[in-house]
């Protein structure tokens, strides 16, 4: 494709990303295909690998403002969408945004929080706006969730369900950088410890370039085939036994409706990132582990045997036959 605006300034913000987070690029790239599909960001991955310090760069790189919410057993739903408060001068109420306000919301240990929070968020997320008392407040047109997990310490967490998990247009999982980056982290740290920080983008990227990029994003062409080969791969998570026995046997339910459109947003993103005008079905295999991961529910007889929703879903690319 022709390279636009929206793209040069996209290629300038990875850039800068891949700068401020070192060894991590698959993160960098899933966040900016979060940001093109306009949906919400799960992520999954041990104490310290730059989840926070992620969708902090993300900001610092979009003219958007920021809020992190850490996630606590005793947070509450008012916490995180705001309340009326109580003005006694004149005996009326005036609500007071709460942090989700914000155009980049970072969840940390979003599975800390009670039910009532989560669903709070949750709800913001779905329907982008907040309701209380009997008025609804919108959320700005540019709003990104980045919810943390840590699946190393399970004692006193809420696990999110099903129908929640659904809500994120992807789930990502963070593993530890190579002995490379490693060393290139060592020198990034030192140098900020220094104060000689990453520089910034001269132009930080505005909203109104994210949302033009966002229409060019769903101007991309996709063939009928490769939409046929999306819609199949979900009706294979969904009846397996029509395409094997034996991963019929490891998948209780498959992807729901919001999969198949989150497919079909991701591989236009990942294709449009790549400077490319059309899906191809290796756009479609590129993002399936990290759209479909937490739409699927396993069966007893697949955690017994040890596989793992990363295993079914390469099952899943190898026997639906690709366009």
């Amino acid at each position: 494709m022709s390279t636009s605006h929206c793209f040069t300034q996209f290629s300038q913000l990875k850039n800068y990303l891949c700068s401020a987070i070192i060894g991590q690029e698959h993160l960098v790239n899933r966040l900016l295909i979060t940001l093109l599909a306009d949906g919400h960001l799960l992520v999954e991955g041990a104490p310290g690998l730059a989840k926070t310090r992620a969708v902090k760069a993300l900001s610092d790189g979009l003219d958007a403002d920021f809020h992190r919410i850490q996630f606590t057993p005793d947070l509450l739903p008012a916490d995180v969408t705001g309340t009326d408060i109580y003005l006694p001068e004149d005996g009326s109420f005036r609500f007071q945004p709460g942090p989700i306000f914000h155009n980049l919301i970072l969840a940390d240990e979003i599975n800390r929080a009670p039910a009532k929070v989560q669903s709070s968020l949750l709800e913001a997320m779905a329907e982008r706006q907040v309701s209380v008392g009997q008025k609804t407040y919108p959320l700005p047109d540019v709003f990104m969730v980045m919810a943390t997990q840590n699946p190393i310490e399970q004692e006193g967490t809420y696990p999110l369900p099903e129908a929640q998990l659904d809500r994120f247009l992807m789930h990502v999982r963070v593993g530890y950088p190579d002995v490379d980056a490693e060393r290139a982290i060592l020198r990034l740290a030192r140098g900020e410890a220094l104060q000689n920080t990453v520089e910034r983008p001269n132009a930080p990227l505005d909203q109104q370039t994210i949302l033009a990029a966002r229409q060019e994003v769903l101007t991309v062409h996709m063939e009928p085939a490769v939409e046929e080969y999306i819609v199949q791969l979900i009706n294979a998570s969904r009846y397996p036994s029509r395409y094997s026995d034996t991963l019929a046997g490891w998948l209780d339910y498959g992807a729901s409706p919001r999969g198949t459109i989150a497919l079909d947003r991701c591989a236009r993103a990942h294709a449009w990132l790549h400077e490319r005008d059309f899906v191809s079905p290796d756009d479609v295999q590129a993002v399936a582990h990290d759209v479909l991961r937490h739409r699927l529910l396993l069966s007893f007889e697949a955690e017994a045997e040890g596989k793992d929703a990363d295993h079914i879903i390469s099952q899943l690319l190898s026997i639906v036959p690709a366009a």
